[in-house]
């Protein structure tokens, strides 16, 4: 089993009223979550990170989590107060360059001894861009040519699959004993040469994660990364994507096991199984606020819903499509069929606005005494992995020191 923390950086489930959910930006918060886990032997810490603030309706997103701080270099500071932990950093492809981030990178694994791991990012999101374009955005029709690819109907992971590649080559221009190589990579989306000025890491490379769950995110998990997130959260949509994912894996030379897949999970723990199913429920009620519940729906519905009431039935008007009334957040799916889908719901189990968005948006995989939790196969540090390493399913020490040690993936193999 692998295990790994995370640290939301872009969500509005925080249970904000709760002192235990502690500040976003103190480093006092970040370094208490990551010795937690180190204490639990995780296998790495794992920050999100947004590059603009949301704005709904016009007016910045006051239910999300807004003010954090850059991911790798809380990660540097926190690589000082740890020493197994792998620290994972989400950094966006689109709006970096390979020099720069292969550098930073770069510099992590040093300083924290092998335990870097990369979560590649894209965006198509002109909202966004408006941070790093100068003089303005790029309207949608010009997104896939700019950002993804110079042939017309390339996409943000085309970039991405190249700027990954080109990484590897500035880490691999210097050799395993310590001799630095000129670089040169020319390509549709990168033309650089040069050197590069960080020694080969302890790992080789960074461990490279993704999460993309579209037919060309696990295209470029297939071919380029070590860790695949995934949000399916039930065994039989587990499966399809675990065959999906690993059937791509012998185009790209690779083994099976040369991927590693993680499911998504949050886990709610008390005394009793009882117990635990009160705090579930009252964790639900305080991440979906009535004000949340309309906002939320405003999200689907595309359109102002202030007038409705959230403890009555849910909005009567249609969806309004392609509605931008949320930016810089990824709408999934279809709203017409999401829509659908809530009426059939809450018609199903008479449930009103706020309740419908309770069980559709809040995902709780988890519930139970630690050792209900322990059976399910999850954790949480103080009190279910002590069962987990009972029962031989987890680690009970740390058996190496780089990230790439603790995930079993193979140390990547120098090209010169």
């Amino acid at each position: 089993m692998h295990l790994a923390a995370h640290f939301p950086g872009v969500n509005n489930t925080t249970v904000w009223a709760d002192p235990r959910s502690r500040s976003q930006i103190e480093f006092s918060s970040f370094e208490h979550l990551a010795r937690t886990a180190e204490r639990g032997k995780f296998d790495f810490f794992f920050l999100a990170e947004g590059l603009r603030l949301r704005e709904h309706n016009g007016r910045v997103h006051d239910l999300d989590v807004v003010g954090r701080p850059e991911s790798l270099t809380v990660l540097n500071a926190l690589a000082a107060v740890t020493e197994k932990l792998g620290l994972a950093a989400t950094v966006n492809a689109t709006f970096n360059e390979p020099y720069e981030l292969a550098r930073r990178l770069a510099t992590l694994d040093h300083l924290s001894a092998g335990r870097a791991a990369w979560n590649v990012v894209t965006s198509s999101d002109a909202f966004t861009g408006e941070n790093f374009r100068r003089g303005g955005y790029l309207d949608r029709a010009d997104l896939p040519q700019a950002l993804g690819s110079a042939r017309p109907g390339g996409t943000p992971y085309t970039r991405a699959a190249e700027f990954v590649a080109t990484a590897r080559e500035l880490w691999d221009s210097w050799t395993p004993d310590g001799t630095s190589r000129p670089f040169t990579h020319e390509g549709p989306q990168f033309t650089i040469s040069g050197e590069f000025t960080v020694p080969r890491s302890p790992q080789g490379h960074p461990v490279v994660i993704q999460a993309g769950d579209s037919d060309e995110g696990r295209e470029f998990a297939a071919s380029a990364a070590d860790i695949i997130f995934t949000r399916h959260g039930t065994l039989e949509a587990g499966r399809i994507f675990y065959a999906d994912v690993k059937a791509r894996l012998a185009a790209y030379g690779r083994k099976p096991d040369s991927l590693k897949i993680m499911p998504g999970v949050t886990v709610v723990t008390g005394d009793t199984d009882a117990e635990a199913q009160e705090n579930a429920a009252e964790i639900r009620r305080q991440q979906v606020s009535p004000q949340n519940a309309i906002l939320t729906a405003e999200q689907i519905w595309g359109t102002d819903l202030s007038a409705y009431d959230p403890d009555g039935p849910l909005p009567d008007i249609d969806p309004v499509p392609d509605s931008e009334i949320t930016r810089g957040r990824v709408r999934h799916g279809d709203p017409i069929s999401i829509v659908a889908r809530w009426r059939a719901l809450a018609e199903a189990k008479g449930l009103s606005l706020r309740q419908t968005v309770i069980e559709t948006t809040t995902r709780q995989s988890f519930i139970g005494s630690p050792r209900t939790v322990a059976a399910e196969l999850t954790a949480f540090v103080d009190r279910v992995v002590p069962l987990l390493q009972e029962s031989g399913a987890f680690r009970s020490e740390y058996t190496g020191s780089t990230l790439r040690s603790h995930l079993g993936l193979p140390e990547p193999v120098w090209k010169g």
